[in-house]
């Protein structure tokens, strides 16, 4: 794994507060710390677009920010557990981890990228 994927993972992982903030910020400083995890989620989603296929940057981005904020409502807000949802959840990161794993990456290339 490279430093592009890491981008992508940790923009996913921004992702995931910024939705999250979206629906619970009530008061000044929830809402700088959304736009805060906005801003940094697209940046690092940006740059590793530049060296790898938009599409799939994209897709794992928005799988995994999907399956980060699904599990993090049930176990931090008290969702009601249904196994169905865990079921697609995998579903969904089954078929984003095999786009991945499929897609060539060009940046280990070099200059042609």
């Amino acid at each position: 794994m490279n430093k592009e994927w890491i981008k992508v993972y940790i923009a996913a992982f921004f992702e995931v507060f910024w939705v999250i903030g979206l629906k619970h910020a009530d008061s000044f400083w929830p809402w700088v710390g959304t736009i805060i995890a906005i801003i940094v989620s697209f940046y690092l989603m940006i740059m590793a677009g530049r060296k790898l296929p938009v599409g799939t940057v994209y897709a794992v981005f928005v799988g995994m920010g999907t399956a980060g904020t699904v599990l993090a409502e049930i176990m931090i807000f008290s969702e009601p557990l249904q196994w169905s949802k865990i079921f697609l959840i995998g579903v969904l990161l089954a078929g984003v981890i095999g786009l991945k794993l499929v897609t060539e990456d060009k940046s280990d290339k070099g200059a042609e990228a």
